[in-house]
């Protein structure tokens, strides 16, 4: 039985070196405006001293303290603390927010109405994030694409990256990496800022616009979490404090998550862990409250990752490296941030460098 194990390995490997499928496969299985991140553990949150205790920290990177930061109640402080582990099934999630072109197709397709700000030239231009949507709204626009809202744990895992990034680009924070703050007249073009984005290569996760998750909202949250597999959030809501708006300030109600700050916010908001709340029904937080799209990924995708991986050890094995490149090509081509990928190849490449 081993030896039969051995000689399918084999034979695989040679179809590989014989017909790279690499390009194929990601075009079939990754939509192009979309990326696929694996199931490495990811770290998710703050703990209490790292968000409270900064006096030795530049005033460029402080985080500001909570009240100053957003006038709510006292029981909402440190709401991202503490720390904790996640572990998540691979997801794709879209790269950019969704744009005004393809919200457009979506009402024009389904009789959806408008969202706000729809005709404010500020906002309105085609490649511009939309924005004034309501949670029902961008849940809606998800499904109609076959797809479904990230929860909150994605969402961040897809902005800090493997490494716990404080910022989508790194741990300092960079004024020329953000659309944050007024600093422009309006929303940028969710492809724009190409410095800024994160380690999976998705842009806009800290400003420009807001963006939906799927959670309810719960300040107490992460206080009540262990290492946590595929968390969706609370499954309940709590009543708590309004937005932060002099409308919404006194209100009360069930609010679901958004996050990554928008270009009317302030810096503190861009934070990778920073976590805001609004009511669903509320689609004009400001001008900037809009959305991205994930969903779960396909099973054949991890399935491929793993055979090229091993075909790619079996050729290193013989000391094939050209072969063992072109079985790592397919795996890479799905995965391009994989640790372990990128690894092979630099240990195949050294060992092709060698006389």
């Amino acid at each position: 039985m081993h030896t039969a194990r051995i000689i399918v390995i084999a034979a695989l490997a040679t179809a590989f070196t014989t017909v790279n499928p690499a390009v194929r496969a990601e075009e079939s299985l990754i939509p192009k405006d979309m990326v696929y991140i694996g199931q490495e553990p990811s770290i998710m949150g703050l703990d209490k001293e790292d968000v409270m205790e900064q006096a030795n920290t530049p005033a460029r990177n402080r985080i500001p303290r909570y009240p100053l930061r957003n006038r709510t109640p006292a029981r909402t402080l440190n709401d991202e603390s503490p720390a904790h582990m996640v572990f998540l099934d691979s997801y794709l999630i879209d790269r950019y927010e969704v744009a005004n072109k393809d919200y457009g197709d979506f009402m024009r397709t389904n009789g959806h109405g408008a969202p706000a700000y729809w005709d404010d030239p500020r906002l309105n231009r085609p490649n511009q994030p939309v924005v004034g949507v309501s949670w029902y709204d961008a849940r809606a626009y998800c499904e109609h694409r076959g797809k479904r809202l990230p929860t909150e744990a994605e969402w961040e895992k897809a902005a800090r990256g493997p490494n716990g990034n404080l910022y989508p680009w790194g741990n300092d924070f960079d004024p020329a990496k953000a659309n944050y703050g007024r600093t422009h007249d309006a929303t940028s073009p969710v492809d724009s800022y190409p410095d800024g984005v994160s380690y999976y290569g998705l842009h806009h996760m800290a400003g420009n616009a807001f963006e939906w998750v799927l959670d309810w909202y719960d300040p107490r949250y992460y206080s009540q979490l262990e290492p946590m597999v595929n968390p969706t959030g609370p499954e309940k809501p709590v009543w708590i404090g309004g937005t932060g708006t002099y409308v919404d300030l006194l209100t009360l109600g069930e609010k679901r998550v958004i996050r990554g700050g928008s270009w009317v916010a302030p810096e503190g908001s861009v934070r990778t862990t920073h976590r805001f709340w609004n009511h669903p029904l509320n689609n004009s937080y400001g001008v900037g409250l809009g959305f991205r799209c994930a969903k779960t990924a396909p099973p054949e995708i991890d399935q491929r990752i793993k055979d090229a991986t091993i075909l790619t050890y079996v050729e290193m094995g013989r000391e094939r490296f050209a072969e063992a490149q072109q079985t790592l090509a397919p795996g890479l081509a799905l995965d391009p941030k994989n640790r372990e990928l990128l690894d092979l190849r630099q240990l195949i490449e050294q060992s092709l460098k060698r006389p």
